[in-house]
């Protein structure tokens, strides 16, 4: 495992005890922990076939999953063991041991279809073990996967058709590995030599026949050829061929095990940590550790319930849970990233806006990376209010700052004109010369001090406001000048102050454009992320239903080249609805209907006096649609 790594004890993830599962909290706090994508490995098989030591194996160790010596099964219910993936940095390898199927104490047989449903729902590489060979009888072992249309709905809809709903399952459903322990036999066909993938395809190819009793075995066959088109076959001799030791086999070391056993081990593990991809729902969707524990508790609550899990309902659940994580992430950061760039206060208002914009538009892209389905931009809505009012809060600490600094400069630079008044220095003939003249040095001494912010000249407008009874005082005492000079002096004050005042009011007017002009910037980030996401979605979906139509077109080629004639037309309408699909999303999808909403949500979300800029902006997403041509 990878230096440094904790390697953390198996733990039950779903309880199952009298039939009824149930979801173990402790475990769902593990997974909460994990932030990262996550591997699941999921095995299920008949008891006591050693699906849990192959599991141990995966985890790099000979003790772990519980392995039993007896006819009775140990493992109840889903163990689940959270190990650092070992070749994938920054992913969690998550192994699902599974209750063993078939227990003959158990009495109720529904119970092991849902355990082995729960295994495929969520896994991302689903591993099936068996004994021996792939016979007829391995195949009917395997009946559970006949039931998952059964037990798994895609959609919630009412009007939803089940042939349809089983036709997307392929989109959703793991990669499948088939495990033969104790394989007995020469890998060869019609004498021969084969890989173990092709032992795998042989053994499921269709039997001809009408016969009934055929056409059941043909069913396990051809659910797992129709909805597992990723599959591969690994064979393993026996660990040793001591009965003694077999029974204790956690406890032998690598060298006590048969050598083909060893390297059969080896190949099985490096390609799991190879090949095993993170876990993923439609359109890409990445799951983490947490999103996981969702998604178990939706299922189970399903079951319980009576109900059939659907994979939209799960999602839909997911998405409000991933959406809000990613949106207190985002906002998270552009209040770390804020605090950290910012030195308050700043000399421009223009200056904070910059960092604002700057640290809005990772924030943004951090959403964009890990929401999905926030169909309502509801998520995205609330994240650009909380962004709004952290600016404004920024805006506020700024201009408190500004205001703190500039009184304290002002004190220190006004201490030599204060001192004058106070000593009766001005109050002399020809003092209101003398007075301007300080007042001017004080007044360019006080523009000289850096990095005064935003409030510098509202503080010193304060300050001379406060200075005007002084300045009559000294201009009345001075009995150099007449009575015509001073009523004209009196005017130039007047002059003066209204100047500084129209000064103030043009400040605060070029700082209004300026937050208009970054509401103006945060509106057309917002829109041009959420483009680029959906543009990502739509190709993201083009893939899924190209490689859905690619595996239906790839299975009627082989039942025709095998001579099923009906089966393969019965794949016509599928096949059909598929490629109706993908010219829908190449044509039809439309990105300008969610911009024209996604422009009044977001105007919506404005504060008061910038709604009516909002409101103007909408050319904006007018000219971005135009921009966009459909592919």
């Amino acid at each position: 495992m990878a230096s440094g790594s904790t390697i953390m004890d198996p733990v039950c993830l779903v309880r199952n005890q009298n039939n009824q599962l149930t979801v173990n909290p402790r475990a769902l706090k593990t997974l909460e922990q994990i932030s990262q994508p996550v591997v699941v490995v999921a095995i299920a098989g008949l008891y006591r076939t050693g699906k849990s030591y192959l599991m141990n194996r995966l985890a790099g160790q000979n003790h772990g999953f519980r392995l039993g010596s007896t006819v009775r099964s140990e493992t109840k219910g889903i163990w689940m063991w959270c190990v650092p993936h070992p070749s994938k940095e920054n992913h969690t390898l998550v192994l699902l041991d599974t209750e063993g199927l078939g227990d003959v104490e158990k009495g109720d047989s529904k119970n092991d279809s849902w355990i082995f449903a729960l295994a495929v729902l969520l896994s991302s590489t689903f591993v099936y073990n068996s004994m021996s060979t792939i016979n007829h009888q391995a195949l009917e072992q395997l009946h559970y996967v006949t039931e998952l249309t059964e037990l798994i709905r895609t959609k919630s809809s009412p009007s939803y058709n089940e042939e349809e709903d089983s036709a997307e399952f392929v989109s959703f459903f793991p990669d499948f590995i088939w495990t033969v322990r104790d394989f007995m036999l020469e890998l060869e066909l019609d004498d021969y030599p084969i890989t173990e993938d092709e032992y795998l395809e042989n053994a499921l190819k269709l039997i001809p026949g009408k016969d009934p009793k055929i056409q059941n075995s043909n069913m396990p066959r051809e659910c797992v050829r129709k909805f597992f088109p990723k599959r591969k076959c690994f064979v393993f001799d026996r660990p040793t061929n001591d009965r003694k030791l077999l029974l204790r086999v956690e406890e032998l070391s690598d060298n006590q095990l048969d050598v083909n056993f060893q390297k059969q081990s080896k190949d099985f593990c490096s390609y799991i940590f190879t090949h095993a991809k993170p876990k993923t729902l439609r359109e890409g969707i990445t799951v983490t550790g947490g999103g996981l524990g969702t998604l178990v508790e939706a299922y189970v609550n399903a079951i319980n319930s009576g109900g059939v899990p659907c994979l939209e309902n799960a999602v839909i659940t997911l998405a409000e849970r991933e959406n809000s994580a990613a949106m207190q992430k985002a906002a998270d950061h552009y209040n770390e990233q804020m605090t950290q760039r910012l030195n308050l206060p700043t000399d421009t208002l223009q200056e904070l806006l910059e960092v604002h914009t700057a640290c809005e538009k990772e924030a943004i892209a951090i959403f964009m990376e890990r929401s999905f389905k926030d169909d309502k931009l509801m998520f995205q809505k609330k994240l650009v209010d909380i962004m709004e009012k952290k600016k404004d809060s920024f805006m506020i600490q700024n201009e408190e700052a500004s205001v703190k600094y500039c009184e304290a400069e002002l004190k220190q630079v006004s201490e030599s004109l204060v001192k004058s008044i106070s000593g009766g220095t001005f109050f002399v003939p020809g003092g209101h010369s003398l007075y301007l003249e300080a007042r001017n040095k004080f007044e360019q001494d006080y523009k000289l001090v850096p990095r005064k912010g935003v409030k510098a000249n509202q503080v010193l407008q304060s300050y001379l406001q406060s200075q005007a009874g002084v300045e009559e005082a000294i201009l009345q005492a001075d009995q150099a000048l007449t009575a015509g000079d001073k009523a004209m002096a009196a005017e130039c004050a007047k002059k003066d102050a209204a100047e500084r005042e129209q000064e103030l009011l043009r400040e605060k007017q070029n700082e209004e454009e300026q937050k208009m002009e970054a509401q103006e910037r945060s509106f057309k980030e917002n829109l041009a992320q959420l483009q680029e996401k959906m543009e990502r979605e739509r190709e993201n979906l083009l893939r899924e239903q190209e490689t859905m139509l690619e595996h239906k077109l790839k299975m009627q080629k082989e039942l025709l080249t095998d001579g099923f004639k009906k089966e393969a037309e019965a794949l016509d309408k599928e096949i059909d609805q598929l490629k109706e699909g993908i010219r829908t999303t190449e044509k039809s999808f439309n990105i300008s209907d969610v911009l024209d909403m996604a422009s009044m949500a977001l105007v919506a979300v404005l504060p008061g006096p910038y709604k009516v800029v909002g409101m103007g902006l909408k050319f904006l997403g007018d000219r971005m649609k135009g921009a966009e041509k459909p592919s």
